[in-house]
């Protein structure tokens, strides 16, 4: 089985939780999606910044996404001085990414989890949120899919599985946002 098979029921969860409808639902407001946008952001930059540590991001140009982030939130919040609430699950997951920090394989689930999601599923998204949507450009995005697929294996699928765990975690929380 590939690590995708692997984890498909995981990943199936993820997209099925409520505030995904929300952000593919074409209307979301822009302040909400900044919320998100936020702690994306705080999640995508510890885990790059470990990664690059590491090394396992070596060979995968263009693969940063957290400065992206951060430009597409400050376009749609503004105001760099009182940002958005983080939200729990943005806590636990730097502590998860701090606790693997000298595991390539486990740190190189979480980069194919969440960066084959923007090259993959991400340039649908990009077109039903507001803002510019930087997150989603890729120079170059069948080359660095293959890339990244060059450095995964299976035995990566547990570790996968827990960031798609995370993420249905923080769909659920901003689901509260919404309420």
């Amino acid at each position: 089985m590939s690590l995708k098979e692997l984890t498909f029921e995981h990943h199936r969860n993820a997209e099925r939780q409520e505030f995904v409808k929300v952000l593919m639902g074409g209307n979301i407001d822009p302040k909400l999606y900044a919320t998100f946008l936020y702690n994306q952001y705080v999640d995508y930059n510890i885990l790059e910044t470990v990664a690059m540590a590491s090394g396992v991001l070596n060979d995968l140009p263009d693969i940063r996404r957290a400065p992206k982030i951060l430009e597409d939130y400050t376009e749609l919040w503004g105001d760099t001085v009182n940002p958005p609430k983080q939200l729990a699950s943005g806590k636990e997951y730097a502590d998860h990414i701090m606790s693997i920090a000298g595991d390539p394989d486990k740190l190189m689930a979480h980069i194919y989890t969440r960066h084959m999601g923007d090259l993959s599923g991400g340039q649908m998204i990009r077109k039903r949120v507001p803002g510019a949507g930087k997150m989603f450009d890729f120079e170059d995005p069948e080359s660095l899919k293959t890339a990244i697929r060059a450095k995964l294996n299976d035995s990566m699928a547990d570790e996968a599985k827990i960031c798609f765990e995370f993420a249905t975690k923080r769909f659920q929380e901003m689901m509260d946002e919404v309420k």
